[in-house]
């Protein structure tokens, strides 16, 4: 027998180790070159790691959530030859195109249980929504990238549209607990979320922003839209004046090098833009927002974002933002304490709009009132000065044209 042992490739940026996220292969499989063998997740990004050669698996390295160093065995093949007389019932057709080891493919899809010909991608918010109701995602036809499950899915099953067993009538006690190892993009998550409130002083600010003629210059920009347009949102006028606001509060655009104890004032805004995902919370980046028209924020947000939720934004595309701004849409509520995205020094968040009485001049009107919750890094960012500049972000958002005008 030949051996061929593949060593974890070194996946740039300082890399020394990374967590096996998923194998898409086992021991027995026959594998072709170029064929991706394993997913890893480094600190910065998921990567699909492809055969180097052509031949049977004879062993492979860590469990799913384990680390391997660079450097170090990950996967051994018999490139000896000599194929088993009937191929085993478990090897996945090769994708086409595999990228190398050095290419990211950010986001990948959760593990998923089976082999790799009867996998079954869905989140594990899914596969508990299925638990409960009795339903078995095999039998489930997925319409999400790649056929993963969502969880309108699920609901379509439970309503028969699916051909599953519909929700049981009668209300029965459940028993057990589904134990969710805590790897890949959600242990990316929980440590860079555990990081930013443990080192950083959050300085929270929130402030009430009459958004009625906003809404008005919203409307109107969508009726000019050519028919089947996406709609315009909130968020690319709250990015459009954010650019202006920011050439006044340059504290604010800025990024934190500790390890050289600087402080990095950036002229380019590149707005990070919160987005949930199927797989957890991914900050997909819009580059160059101060060179981009309302229009063109707009797109880009779409895309990034759509990018981000369908596994296909690139390492490029999930870094080097300067500021970020995160909304939950109708999920907005009053008022939040968004987690600054490190190493930057600020968060804008965005609220529901809603309708409420007033007073204006004595008398009460009805006005489209939202919430901006931010948050600062209290070390760099003075309050006072994050208050400023809030309220002059809260100017531009309620006398919308001079979000187009040079001061």
């Amino acid at each position: 027998m030949s051996r061929y042992v593949f060593k974890m490739p070194d996946l740039g940026e300082g890399t020394v180790t990374a967590e096996v996220v998923e194998w898409k292969v086992k021991v027995g499989d026959q594998v072709q070159e170029d064929q991706v063998i394993a997913e890893v997740m480094t600190d910065k990004a998921a990567v699909e790691i492809p055969s180097p050669v052509t031949g049977r698996v004879v062993s492979l390295t860590g469990q799913p959530g384990e680390m391997v160093a660079v450097g170090s065995e990950l996967i051994t093949f018999d490139t000896s030859g000599a194929a088993p007389a009937e191929a085993p019932a478990a090897v996945a057709a090769p994708p086409a195109a595999a990228p190398k080891a050095q290419a990211a493919t950010v986001a990948p899809a959760l593990p998923a249980a089976g082999t790799p010909a009867t996998r079954v991608m869905a989140s594990p918010a899914t596969r508990r929504k299925a638990h409960v109701a009795g339903v078995d995602l095999a039998s489930v036809a997925g319409s999400g990238p790649g056929g993963r499950i969502s969880a309108q899915d699920i609901e379509a099953a439970i309503s028969g549209k699916g051909g599953a067993p519909a929700r049981p009538a009668a209300a029965v006690r459940r028993q057990g607990v589904e134990e969710i190892k805590i790897i890949g993009v959600r242990r990316v998550i929980a440590e860079r979320m555990q990081a930013a409130k443990r080192n950083i002083p959050h300085f929270a600010y929130v402030e009430e922003v009459d958004v009625t003629e906003l809404e008005s210059l919203r409307q109107y920009l969508n009726s000019r839209q050519p028919k089947g347009s996406p709609s315009l949102t909130y968020l690319p006028f709250l990015v459009a004046a954010l650019v202006r606001v920011l050439e006044k509060f340059p504290q604010v655009n800025a990024t934190h090098d500790a390890e050289r104890n600087l402080i990095l004032r950036h002229s380019a805004v590149h707005v990070g833009v919160a987005t949930q995902t199927p797989d957890g919370l991914k900050v997909p980046v819009v580059k160059h927002a101060e060179a981009r028209s309302l229009h063109d924020i707009a797109a880009e947000i779409r895309r990034v974002s759509e990018a981000a939720r369908s596994n296909k934004a690139t390492r490029d595309e999930l870094t080097g933002s300067t500021i970020t701004v995160t909304s939950l849409g109708k999920l907005g509520g009053i008022a939040s304490t968004p987690v600054i995205n490190a190493p930057e020094v600020a968060i804008v968040g965005v609220n529901k709009a809603v309708e409420r009485p007033v007073v204006a001049d004595g008398a009460i009107e009805i006005r489209r009132i939202m919430n901006l919750s931010s948050s600062f890094d209290h070390r760099f960012v003075d309050g006072f000065d994050a208050a400023a500049m809030i309220q002059a972000l809260k100017e531009k958002l309620e006398h919308p044209a001079t979000i187009f005008i040079q001061d």
